[in-house]
């Protein structure tokens, strides 16, 4: 049995994996609880709590704070760098909702990591506390967020949401259907999507508050804070090595995209259209190019610029950070489908052409 962030079983999630499949991302089905990845603001309240001697100090120590701040998270690491993947989902949730809260790192002092828990009867971290009174671990807060009930409880409206239209392709719909049958009666497609659009895919019952539709047949369920993200959502499968779930989402703002060296060469060898951009300099390129790439001089970016918005660009240099420099300029001109080959022509050589010199 697999066991959540707070301590109870749940069902195997379905969350994204790292093929590329044209023009959107591959999603694979993978048993994982994921964290987030999102950009965190700066910590506008983190306190920190002094060791304590004794038991009964440390829970005063803890009264006191909890009943100080309207909003305190007890979380491993700081607002601003999470230090594991549970407190980064709901400092994420904290940010989106109200703009100050109290934040104390528990892995700064041992008596107070071991006390909070004793104190909320809680056996793990995170912990939220609201008005002075505990609110619940990661898992929890996640489903009071996805409900409204967490709005409600900090005091912020909760936003009104429609059921979004939903397409999931036959490709897709004949995966989900399998996933379904194995899991049993009830059971339905549940469909997440993470305030920084990351998407999940579960194999899940209804929950109150959930939207309950029916895309090219599949039973899916999906919560009022996902379903605000994901209208016009549409879900394929891609089959292969490099294939999965494939989600576009016309909500999410653009991003360069990371890109395996391997995906890359699916695209080449199916001749999917791309522009593949090398922006090392020319006496790296003789040293090694990988073919079907064009080196960025002056007029090649020229070039680029007046292309439709909506070409599929990848950039490439040595190692990955240069080409994704590259990559942003050209987000920030309009174009929405931008990616960055992970790990540059050096992952190329050894992923893809070990015969290609390496530098």
């Amino acid at each position: 049995m697999h066991v959540s962030a707070d301590g109870r079983p749940h069902r195997p999630r379905l969350t994204p994996g790292e093929g590329f499949a044209p023009p959107g991302e591959s999603v694979g089905f993978r048993n994982s609880h994921a964290g987030c990845d999102s950009a965190l603001p700066p910590s506008t309240s983190v306190i920190s709590v002094s060791g304590m001697s004794t038991s009964d100090a440390v829970r005063d120590e803890i009264s006191q704070t909890v009943s100080s701040h309207p909003v305190v998270l007890f979380m491993k690491g700081k607002r601003r760098m999470p230090q594991c993947g549970f407190s980064a989902q709901v400092v994420q949730i904290l940010d989106e909702l109200v703009p100050d809260y109290a934040t104390i790192n528990v892995l700064e002092n041992p008596e107070i990591r071991e006390g909070i828990k004793t104190y909320s009867n809680w056996p793990t971290i995170p912990q939220l506390y609201v008005g002075g009174k505990f609110v619940g671990g990661c898992d929890i807060v996640v489903q009071m967020y996805q409900s409204g009930e967490l709005h409600e409880t900090l005091g912020v409206e909760v936003p009104t949401v429609e059921a979004p239209r939903i397409t999931i392709m036959p490709a897709a719909a004949e995966q989900f259907q399998q996933a379904i049958d194995q899991a049993g009666p009830g059971h339905r497609v549940r469909i997440e999507m993470s305030a920084s659009f990351r998407p999940g895919l579960n194999v899940d019952g209804p929950r109150p508050g959930d939207f309950e539709l029916d895309a090219g047949g599949i039973p899916v369920v999906i919560d009022r804070m996902s379903a605000a993200r994901s209208n016009g959502l549409t879900i394929d499968f891609v089959s292969g090595p490099q294939g999965g779930f494939r989600i576009e989402n016309p909500n999410e703002p653009p991003r360069v995209r990371e890109i395996e060296p391997n995906a890359v060469l699916e695209w080449q060898k199916a001749k999917v259209p791309f522009e593949f951009v090398d922006v090392r300099t020319p006496e790296e390129r003789q040293k090694a190019a990988i073919p079907g790439s064009n080196l960025m001089t002056l007029e090649e970016e020229q070039r680029l610029s007046r292309l439709p918005k909506e070409t599929t660009l990848v950039f490439s240099c040595h190692h990955g950070g240069r080409s994704l420099q590259a990559a942003q300029r050209f987000l920030e001109q309009g174009f929405t489908r931008v990616y960055n080959l992970r790990g540059g022509i050096d992952a190329w050589a050894l992923q893809v052409d070990n015969s290609m010199p390496r530098y």
